[in-house]
């Protein structure tokens, strides 16, 4: 059996994990206070090109969303995201147990659009009841999308223009980061995506780590306290340098975007190899994550040999499905799903 179900189902690249050993020994402070730390930092400050940058390592997506969100919310405040946003859909409510409500807007192809933002915050500042509704905040986007799709450089400068004329942050979740920027499609980089939000976090867990997510302040504007807000979250790490070595070596000799750039092409092969064969595509995806439409038989054909998520069927009885590769993703398992699918 290979598994296409996530980007995650492996453990670590081999260089963080030998890394992990030959400074196993090695004595240092904990919470993130420790060399390895300092290092990772330096290392992230210089790839964004903000030298001012705050950097904070937390322990996965979950926790990172959650904590952000809150710590940059007043009480009163919600987060404006898609419908299909993964706060909106796949995190149990973390976002509203801190107490904010997710607002949600429609969504196009996963994306959120530009003018119906300006159109949302425009119709709540002119209703003269909006004391009596939850503030919105803070814009929240992902880079990639739940659907694989990512924002264009126009489309990321026209939804932070609407956040600064309302004078509320952008939060860029990015869990699969590497995988947006490395793809082919995509026209920004991490320094000019640096610059167009207020906050953003580069994924360690989907993206060669064990776990762990680096939360980037370009402009050292962390909230006060962050560090605080972190523990009260439970997504500080005490052994720290765990963390801190892991993105130490993500970025270290360009790894992080190398083994990012691995993903996509498996991604272009597999996505070829589904073409070459006749399948239809949900979306056409330039990332990791691909979407081919199959029977209930061509799926059963499958079973046993391959796993893949299922993500809806369609009124034709045909189901939406996602395959993903990752950063481990070997072309043999390329070869496989071809094989099956012949």
């Amino acid at each position: 059996m290979i598994s296409f179900t996530c980007d995650y189902i492996e453990g670590a690249h081999p260089a963080i994990l030998n890394r992990l050993i030959e400074t196993n020994m090695t004595q240092v402070e904990g919470y993130g206070e420790d060399p390895f730390c300092e290092n990772a930092r330096t290392r992230i400050r210089q790839a964004t090109g903000c030298p001012d940058a705050d950097v904070f390592f937390l322990v996965g997506g979950t926790q990172t969303n959650s904590t952000v969100i809150d710590a940059m919310l007043r009480r009163y405040e919600g987060v404006v995201a898609v419908e299909t946003g993964h706060i909106a859909v796949h995190e149990s409510g973390a976002v509203e147990f801190s107490g904010h409500k997710v607002i949600t807007l429609p969504n196009h192809l996963g994306k959120m659009d530009a003018s119906e933002l300006r159109e949302y915050l425009a119709h709540f500042h002119g209703d003269p009841t909006w004391p009596h509704m939850v503030y919105p905040g803070m814009v929240y986007i992902s880079f990639p999308t739940e659907y694989g799709t990512i924002y264009s450089l126009d489309e990321l400068k026209a939804i932070k223009s609407i956040c600064e004329e309302y004078e509320i942050p952008l939060f860029i979740d990015g869990a699969r980061l590497g995988y947006g920027l490395a793809s082919p499609a995509a026209d920004v980089d991490l320094k000019t995506l640096a610059r167009l939000c207020d906050v953003f976090y580069i994924g360690g867990t989907k993206v060669g780590a064990l776990c762990g997510e680096a939360v980037v302040f370009p402009k050292g504007n962390a909230p006060r306290q962050f560090f605080t807000i972190i523990k009260q979250h439970g997504a500080l790490l005490a052994k720290g340098r765990l963390l801190g070595i892991q993105f130490d070596t993500l970025f270290t000799n360009n790894l992080y975007m190398n083994i990012a750039r691995h993903a996509i092409d498996m991604a272009m092969e597999l996505k070829n190899i589904f073409a070459s064969k006749g399948f239809e595509f949900y979306i056409d995806s330039p990332t990791n994550q691909q979407f081919p439409i199959l029977t209930q038989a061509q799926m059963d054909a499958l079973d046993g040999h391959v796993a893949f998520e299922v993500w809806d069927k369609l009124p034709d009885g045909r189901f939406i499905t996602r395959f993903a590769t990752s950063w481990a993703t070997p072309i043999e398992h390329i070869d496989v799903l071809a094989g099956l699918l012949r």
